[in-house]
């Protein structure tokens, strides 16, 4: 075996996906130490004594702490619109029924696992790069409005009018999420799925 093919393999398992596994661990480490004692537990000290590497191997993948917690965002968000789209598309009857099934898909994933739950309802202030990232998430619900609107209500709005009533129903979506995980909107997920739902739709509608 050549030096190369060394470098390339080792145990069987390639360089590329030894970085990959190192990565994961990282991206996992992290999400556990933030779901379970909060933002400011994860530090690249932390996370690295926590998933048994050293300060080279975080470096390999992030630049600092900061773009940990991004990509961890990142990751997390991609799961629950996942799965908002998938049960919204999944299920039977008007417009309505089908944003109620996605929001009620979403608001069980971040009451139903507590570090979901504490990840979502951080406050990102403290940290530019979250906030930034929170903005271009909310644009990406707001696309996906835009994008899945039409079908649901059946009909075609107003592309100007539709875009305005996706960036009004995210933002108000937003504030009732963040209210009810920090207790001051007393709703269980059942009525507050149908209550952003019924709120959402009447937006829609011309």
């Amino acid at each position: 075996m050549t030096r190369s093919d060394a470098v390339r393999s080792y145990g069987g398992v390639s360089a590329e996906d030894r970085r990959a596994e190192r990565r994961t661990r990282l991206l996992t480490v992290g999400r556990r130490l933030w779901g379970e004692t909060g933002l400011s537990a994860v530090t690249v000290r932390g996370v690295c004594k926590a998933a048994g590497l050293t300060d080279r191997y975080f470096y390999e993948h992030f630049a600092n702490r900061d773009e940990l917690l991004v990509a961890i965002v990142d990751e997390l968000s991609d799961q629950l619109l996942a799965a908002m789209v998938q049960a919204g598309l999944n299920a039977e009857g008007a417009a309505a029924d089908k944003l109620r099934a996605g929001l009620h898909a979403f608001l069980e994933l971040a009451a139903g696992d507590p570090h979901v739950h504490r990840i979502v309802a951080s406050d990102p202030a403290g940290v530019p790069e979250l906030v930034h990232r929170r903005r271009e998430i909310l644009g990406r619900i707001a696309d996906l409005v835009v994008q899945y609107a039409p079908d649901a209500l059946g009909a075609q709005p107003d592309p100007d009018q539709l875009r305005r009533a996706a960036l009004f129903i995210t933002g108000g979506v937003n504030q009732l999420i963040e209210g009810w995980l920090d207790g001051t909107v007393e709703l269980t997920v059942d009525e507050l799925a149908t209550e952003t739902a019924r709120l959402s739709i009447a937006a829609l509608r011309p």
